[in-house]
C-alpha cells in the first residue's frame, strides 16, 4: 500500500542507507550505488560525493538522479524519489559532520570526519529536488 506524503517523507528523513542510480553510458544499465543522503520534509534532498567521482560527473552529465531508501523490519516498506538536480557546490565541513552524524556513532565522528577529509578529496553538494515519488509499505496490506 502506497505511503501518505507524510509518511514518505518523514520514512525519506530517515537514516537510511541510500540506493543512488543515474544514467550511465548509451548501451549500459544505470550505474547503481549505496550512499548516504540528508532530507528534511518538504526540502530538496543531498548527497556528498567526490567531485571527480563516477557518480557525480554523471549525474552532472544527466542533469537528475534517483534515490531509493528501504527497511525490511518490522515491516517492508521503501521510498524513491526522483527528480532534477537544483545545485551542486563545494562541500563544507559542517556539511560533511551533519551528514556523517546520520551514519556514524558519536564517539568516532571526529575520527571518521578527519579520515574522510584526508582520504576522500574535494567533496561537492548535490541537491535533489524531488519530482516523482513511488512508495509502498507491505505491512499495511
Amino acid at each position: 500500500m502506497a505511503l501518505t506524503r507524510e509518511e514518505r517523507e518523514q520514512f525519506l528523513a530517515e537514516p537510511h542507507v541510500g540506493a543512488l542510480a543515474v544514467n550511465a553510458a548509451e548501451g549500459q544499465a544505470p550505474l547503481t550505488v549505496p550512499i548516504w543522503y540528508q532530507y528534511q520534509p518538504g526540502d530538496d534532498l543531498w548527497i556528498l560525493t567526490g567531485r571527480t567521482s563516477r557518480k557525480g560527473r554523471l549525474i552532472g552529465a544527466a542533469g537528475r538522479f534517483s534515490l531509493m531508501a528501504d527497511r525490511t523490519e518490522p515491516t517492508v516498506r521503501y521510498v524513491s524519489v526522483e527528480g532534477p538536480v537544483t545545485a551542486t557546490d563545494p562541500a563544507t565541513r559542517d556539511q560533511l559532520q551533519e551528514m556523517s552524524a546520520r551514519y556514524v556513532p558519536a564517539e568516532h565522528l571526529d575520527a571518521y570526519i578527519e579520515l574522510a577529509t584526508r582520504e576522500h578529496g574535494e567533496q561537492v553538494v548535490i541537491r535533489m529536488r524531488p519530482e516523482r515519488w513511488y512508495s509502498s509499505d507491505l505491512g499495511k496490506l
